[in-house]
């Protein structure tokens, strides 16, 4: 009691307990939520617990990266949901960032047209409901695009039509993950050699054949491996084949017109981001690289941007945030992502509403906080650093 009274009596101790307070307050909270629950649903006779994960599903699912069928089980359909979310999020995010850096570069251009085309496109596509987007396009891509026989081709390797985008593709042989892999561990490699190189070059002003001679490496061991064992892949094209293309990299109209709708609608407020970015570097910036004799594009990849790019991130972040978490707006055209799959159909087949919505809501604020993540480990290397 005595320990008590002396914490409290000083500013520190009496900020210790009432946090200490709150977080048990919090605590107790949480398991009366659960405790109440557990027993509401015993009391209805409600299942409970995540068995139902390695139970088989019973359908199907026409977009998916990885093997599924009707005898997969829901913990295989989680993994095909959130792989859907995730390509979507990663080729929008990409999509919307390209797109927004040039129409709001584009809305500062001289050029009036370009100017006010760039203007008109931020305002059309910012003041439309997200939603609203999404069907548009995808009952444009239905009504307008031909049937696969009539199919738009691009040197008999690109077909689209009203089922969607048909690319070249390869099937991997006996041998394909492992140059894959080696493929992929290159390409780390060739990260932190780079990164090595650019710091050496930052303190000594000497150019590093580091990366040169890595790169050189590389190439031999794969051309070594090819010569001994052949190539591990063989074209995979698509072919019309019945009423369908079959073969080659797929993507139905539910993907492409939820990536178009995403891309285009994040990419609007990308370019009022990145135009507030700009504004925000004194203008004597710019006149002293054009004093210096730099060229306009050069100027604003080497001077402006840079400078630009620490008031764009951190709104820019939250940007990228709402594009993950819009995607789940895809219910509304049936493509299987997350919660159109495991929070909608799964959920129904269940009943287990109370684990599928904890799952969901957990996967998304994992997303969330890894974009956050990554974002600010990308911050803090533009991020003035005073001395």
């Amino acid at each position: 009691m005595n320990t008590v009274f002396s914490l409290w009596s000083s500013q520190k101790g009496r900020n210790l307990i009432v946090q200490l307070l709150m977080v048990a307050g919090f605590l107790g909270l949480v398991w009366w939520l659960v405790d109440n629950t557990v027993a509401n649903l015993a009391r209805q006779n409600v299942a409970t617990g995540f068995g139902f994960l390695e139970n088989n599903t019973g359908f199907d699912i026409n977009q998916k990266l990885i093997a599924y069928d009707e005898s997969s089980s829901y913990q295989r359909l989680l993994l095909v949901g959130l792989l859907n979310t995730a390509i979507v999020s990663v080729l929008g995010i990409f999509f919307a960032t390209l797109i927004g850096f040039m129409v709001g570069l584009a809305r500062l251009s001289d050029n009036w047209l370009v100017s006010k085309l760039a203007f008109l496109y931020v305002e059309i596509f910012r003041n439309l409901p997200l939603l609203i987007q999404i069907l548009f396009w995808y009952v444009l891509l239905i009504e307008i695009l031909p049937h696969p026989r009539n199919s738009f081709a691009l040197g008999d390797m690109f077909f689209l039509n009203n089922r969607g985008l048909y690319l070249p593709w390869f099937t991997s042989l006996s041998g394909g993950n492992i140059v894959l892999w080696a493929i992929a561990l290159f390409g780390v490699g060739w990260f932190f050699v780079s990164r090595q190189a650019q710091k050496r070059r930052e303190l000594t002003g000497q150019k590093s054949s580091y990366t040169r001679h890595y790169f050189i490496l590389g190439v031999i061991a794969l051309a070594g491996y090819l010569s001994l064992w052949g190539v591990p892949f063989e074209p995979n094209l698509p072919a019309l084949k019945g009423f369908n293309f079959r073969g080659g990299l797929s993507f139905t109209p539910e993907f492409v017109a939820l990536l178009v709708a995403l891309s285009l609608y994040t990419a609007s407020f990308i370019a009022e981001i990145v135009r507030a970015g700009v504004l925000c570097v004194a203008k004597g910036q710019f006149e002293a690289a054009k004093a210096l004799g730099l060229p306009t594009n050069v100027a604003m990849n080497k001077v402006i941007i840079p400078q630009a790019m620490r008031v764009i991130i951190p709104p820019l972040t939250s940007q990228y945030l709402n594009l993950t978490k819009n995607s789940s707006l895809a219910a509304a055209i049936a493509y299987p992502e997350l919660v159109s799959v495991f929070a909608g159909t799964a959920l129904n087949q269940t009943g287990q509403a109370v684990e599928i919505i904890f799952i969901t809501m957990s996967i998304y604020l994992f997303l969330s906080l890894l974009t956050s993540f990554l974002m600010n480990i990308y911050n803090a290397r533009v991020a003035l650093v005073e001395k």
